[in-house]
Parts: structure tokens; C-alpha cells; sequence
């Protein structure tokens, strides 16, 4: 038990400091971002939109649940079927924490292989998608006024709130006005980071963690050798990994361990690909909000193409001196000591929430 609690904690040590950059970059993203922006970014259809949607999503820190209101919010707006499609692939397969904590335990080779293979599988299938027709877009009319009247424009004697960049609220008619603060962008990336996304990571990072040091403990090194490579294993982890709910980052120390017990790195790419993207409550929004034809291509292009480009990293690895070197429990070695133990203190008090809220209450 000890031992367990020991790999544990020494795994956990080796993504603390890397989790902690990665969610303030995803802070710094979603702050720093609009949403109009993102809107004109993945609006239109054909391969521009597709790719667009794809290099868009890439980095936005959302997991495959988070990525569905934001997908379908998307569409609505006038996205075609093959840029939500995108979007919806690059987005959950990967980010920026997921990338720094890719980086962290299989070395830069992955986390630079992780990224171009989630824009392959998701500009693929995005033009897969468009295959099975087009929907015409819709018009959004998007208000720049808070109102409480009942109707969509604000009647005479409703209190009308438009909040503009530089915080000078207006007013319609002889209402009253009321000024509206908003905290700065930088303390916002920050409260995001630290609050809001890491609440949604939190326990999904937590099982990653105890999965990958379950695995240093008790699964002997060459056990899975013997089926843990070629297509085969592959193919069992698309099956394993479709129906799963697992976020990006919670599924690379996985995917570490996995390699570690003797998964081939190819295998363990499409478990790192297939998992985060697809789980069994999305494909039911999917099938409502794009049909049942572009979820059936959805599913067999990130199928696919993750099998595919697994073989290719397995291929690559073979004939070249790449190499991905699988650092699992050995974070003292990466790091110096205080900073991993004092990123690891950190995280901890930020993702207990009554911790935060003592001794960070500014944070929320």
C-alpha cells in the first residue's frame, strides 16, 4: 500500500508543474479571446472553415462534454456541419495543459506528435463530414444589451445595459443607469485557470493520476507486450476508448502507463486521440444536432485516422532515432525539488475548494 501511495504521489509530482502552466495558458486563452472572434474563425464551410475550426480548437482548454454547448452554439450561429465537426475533434483531443503535461511524461517527440495528429483526425473528418450535405446556416442575432424587458428589444421603460470595452455602460430612454465592473482580463485568466477549469479537471485529473500509478505498482512491465502492439491494440483502444469519458490531460498519465506496462506508443496515441473525443452522452447531443449520418462519420474518421496515424508514429519510431521516452514517477529528475513539491502544494490548495476559498477567497 505504501508503495502504491508512493508512485502515486510521485506521478502526481511529475504533472503538477505542468498542469499549473498549462491551465494559465488556457486562461490567458479564454480571456483574451472573443467569442465573435471565434465565431468568424470556424463560420463558413469547405476546407478553410475546416481548418480554421481545427487550428481554433486546438488549444482552447475543453473537455469533450465542455466542447458540446460551445460546438452546438457554433452551428446555430451559421458553422457548417464539417467545421463543427472539426472543431468538436481538435478541440477535447488535445490542449494546452494536456500538451505541457504530454511534455512532461513522454518528452517533446509526443507532445509534438499529439497536437499535428489531433489536426489530421480532425480536418479529415471534417471533410468527410461535408460529404454527407450541408445545412444551411443559421442567423444569429447577437444583442449587445442586457435588458429586462420581455421582449428581444428593450421596451421604453425597460432597463437597458449595454457594457462597452472601456466599461461605460449606456442607457435607453430615461432609465436608470447603472455602471458594471468588470475585473481585468488578467485577473480573470488567473480566477479561470485556477477556479472554473481546474473544478472541471480536478477529479478527472485525480483518476488519471491514481490509474497511472496503480499501473507503476502493480502491472509487471512486459505484461502487455504481448498484445499491447501492432493494429490489434489499436483496435482495442478505439474500443475502449469511444464509449469513455476521459479529459485530455487526465488521459496522458494513462497513456503513460500504459506504455510503461509495454502498449506501443502508437497504441497508446489512439487512446490518447479517441478517448477524450468521444464518449457515449456526446454522440447522443452530436446525432441530435448534426444527424445521425455525421455521427456515424464522425465516429469512423476519428476511428480511422487514430488508427492511422498510430501506425504511422509506431512506423516513424522504427526507422528513425525518435524516441519517446515514457518519464512516469521520475519528476525529481526533470525539475528541482522545491519547485515540483511547491507546484504540487499549490495545486492541491487550489483544487480542494474549501481550501481555495480559505486561504484564497479572492479566487472563488
Amino acid at each position: 500500500m505504501l508503495v502504491l501511495i508512493q508512485n502515486i504521489w510521485a506521478v502526481f509530482l511529475d504533472t503538477a508543474f505542468w498542469l499549473l502552466l498549462g491551465l494559465l495558458a488556457a486562461g490567458f486563452i479564454k480571456s483574451f479571446i472573443a467569442e465573435d472572434t471565434l465565431q468568424r474563425w470556424v463560420g463558413g464551410s469547405g476546407f478553410a472553415a475546416v481548418s480554421r475550426a481545427a487550428l481554433f480548437g486546438a488549444p482552447l482548454p475543453l473537455c469533450s462534454c465542455g466542447v458540446l454547448p460551445a460546438a452546438i452554439g457554433l452551428h446555430r450561429s451559421g458553422a457548417s456541419k464539417e467545421a463543427t465537426v472539426s472543431f468538436l475533434i481538435s478541440t477535447p483531443e488535445t490542449s494546452v495543459d494536456s500538451i505541457a503535461v504530454t511534455y512532461a511524461l513522454m518528452g517533446p517527440v509526443m507532445a509534438i506528435y499529439r497536437p499535428i495528429a489531433a489536426l489530421v483526425s480532425a480536418i479529415t473528418t471534417g471533410l468527410m463530414a461535408a460529404l454527407v450535405g450541408h445545412q444551411t446556416a443559421a442567423t444569429n442575432l447577437s444583442a449587445t444589451s442586457v435588458c429586462c424587458g420581455d421582449e428581444a428589444t428593450p421596451a421604453e421603460d425597460a432597463c437597458c445595459i449595454t457594457v462597452t470595452e472601456n466599461h461605460h455602460p449606456s442607457h435607453c430612454g430615461n432609465s436608470e443607469h447603472i455602471e458594471v465592473v468588470k475585473p481585468s482580463r488578467l485577473f480573470s485568466a488567473i480566477r479561470y485557470a485556477a477556479a472554473e477549469l481546474l473544478d472541471d479537471v480536478a477529479a478527472w485529473m485525480a483518476v488519471g493520476i491514481i490509474i497511472a500509478g496503480s499501473m507503476l505498482t502493480f502491472i509487471p512491465p512486459d505484461w502487455l507486450a504481448h498484445w499491447g502492439q501492432g493494429l490489434a491494440a489499436m483496435l482495442i483502444m478505439v474500443v475502449v476508448g469511444i464509449p469513455m469519458y476521459i479529459c485530455a490531460v487526465a488521459s496522458t498519465p494513462v497513456a503513460a502507463g500504459l506504455m510503461l506496462a509495454g502498449v506501443s506508443p502508437g497504441a497508446a496515441l489512439v487512446f490518447l486521440l479517441v478517448g477524450p473525443a468521444t464518449n457515449i452522452a456526446g454522440l447522443a447531443l452530436i446525432s441530435k444536432e448534426l444527424g445521425v449520418k455525421v455521427t456515424v462519420v464522425y465516429l469512423v474518421g476519428i476511428a480511422s485516422i487514430s488508427v492511422a496515424m498510430g501506425l504511422l508514429l509506431d512506423y516513424l519510431l522504427q526507422t528513425s532515432t525518435l524516441e519517446i521516452d515514457v518519464r512516469l514517477g521520475e519528476a525529481n529528475m526533470m525539475l528541482p525539488v522545491f519547485l515540483s513539491w511547491g507546484s504540487a502544494i499549490l495545486l492541491l490548495i487550489l483544487a480542494i475548494k474549501p481550501l481555495r476559498r480559505l486561504l484564497l477567497p479572492m479566487l472563488g
